[in-house]
């Protein structure tokens, strides 16, 4: 056999090896997507003590390589301060996540977690087990603040880091309890900034109000995450998990998670957290007027929209804070039933340029207090408009 003949058969030899293992791979991958028919086997295979020596040619990724350490140095650091929340209510039993914000024994975790609950368990990485006292909740942000009554060096607190400097790609850490599995440790991305979400706080129509500054990432989170830390590596909380984007429920009743989920940005913690401690609320500025969380570009056209950035204003609430200062919101029949015209377009909150209004909320929850004064640049009737806005509170 010639050597060229030598080669071509090598490679079909290759060719077949390679397209078998790739099979074989995808027959394992498609079987743990598919529920198991039949009781599974209690046989199992013994895995050889001794293999063979393996060489490779793939190189590891720098990054990765760099970030295991990081991460075990991480994990050993800033878990002790995380703790498995066990609480009892009318309804039954339920667990939760929080984290120590300082040596006094505050502890913050969701609303939702801790709300409306009989009795509450601490239970710290240590094996130290102590009763906790919710002493302040906050509907808009989720965010409850628990005092435990111990010995300070008992107690480690997290950093908060600042939310602001996050970026889209940063890798992000999350530590909890998903399922009652305390001291868990998921790694991810952060996926987007600024999202909004509902309020759990309602209006006196039954609609929600905005929760801005809300981070998503991809980090896998799952119910008993809820109220834990979300870590830059760095170790410092930029977020603290809220929720989950779900696409149904499972044959047991639980959610399914997409990979998507939502923190609670730790500048919105910095602001509000010192007020649950000292007060045990927390007033959040209130605007009076609804916009589209999104809009398509046949939506803009519609609504004789001039650019494609900015919050449109939809309807403002009468007597509200936006009403007062004269915003409009959409008056004018459109030829799409249900969508107004003739409302004004804010394309900047003092001074800063908006895309859309989840900026607009992100903005004014983290730097306006209820009785300050909001500037609004708007078009309007094809002017440029700047409107002071003096923000009310939420009731």
């Amino acid at each position: 056999m010639t050597k060229q003949n030598k080669l071509r058969t090598l490679f079909f030899l290759l060719s077949i090896i390679v397209v078998s293992t790739a099979c074989s791979l995808s027959r394992v991958n498609l079987h743990s997507l598919i529920p198991e028919m039949e009781a599974p086997s209690s046989e199992t295979t013994e895995i050889p003590t001794t293999l063979p020596p393996q060489t490779s040619d793939i190189i590891p990724v720098p990054e990765y390589a760099a970030l295991e350490g990081s991460l075990e140095a991480l994990y050993e650091t800033y878990s002790p301060g995380v703790v498995s929340l066990q609480y009892s209510t009318e309804q039954g039993s339920g667990q939760g996540t929080g984290f120590v914000i300082d040596k006094d024994g505050h502890i913050v975790t969701n609303y939702h977690v801790a709300s409306e609950i009989d009795r509450l368990e601490v239970h710290f990485s240590s094996g130290l087990k102590v009763y906790g006292q919710v002493i302040g909740t906050d509907l808009d942000s989720d965010l409850a603040v628990i005092k435990v009554d111990m010995d300070p060096d008992e107690l480690v607190p997290l950093p908060l880091g600042d939310s602001n400097l996050i970026k889209v790609g940063q890798t992000v850490v999350a530590i909890g309890n998903p399922y009652g599995l305390s001291g868990t440790m998921t790694v991810g991305v952060v996926s987007a900034r600024g999202r909004v979400l509902d309020s759990m706080r309602q209006t006196s129509s039954g609609a929600y109000y905005s929760s801005g500054d809300t981070i998503q990432t991809d980090a896998l989170i799952n119910p008993g995450n809820s109220g834990g830390p979300l870590l830059n590596l760095n170790g410092e909380v930029i977020g603290v998990n809220r929720a989950i984007q779900t696409a149904g429920w499972s044959v047991s009743g639980d959610a399914i998670n997409t990979g998507i989920g939502f923190a609670i940005s730790s500048n919105i913690v910095r602001k509000v957290v010192p007020s649950l401690i000292e007060k045990g609320s927390y007033a959040y500025p209130y605007l009076g007027l609804t916009s589209y969380s999104s809009m398509s570009l046949a939506m803009m056209e519609v609504l004789d929209l001039p650019q494609t950035t900015g919050a449109y204003v939809s309807s403002v609430v009468e007597g509200g804070p936006a009403d007062k200062a004269g915003i409009r919101g959409g008056n004018v029949p459109s030829s799409v039933q249900g969508l107004y015209k003739g409302g004004d377009l804010i394309i900047a909150v003092d001074g800063q340029p908006i895309k859309d209004f989840s900026e607009l909320m992100s903005y004014m929850v983290v730097n306006k207090n209820p009785g300050e004064t909001i500037t609004f640049t708007l078009l309007r009737d094809g002017r440029t408009l700047d409107i002071d806005v003096v923000l009310g509170f939420r009731e």
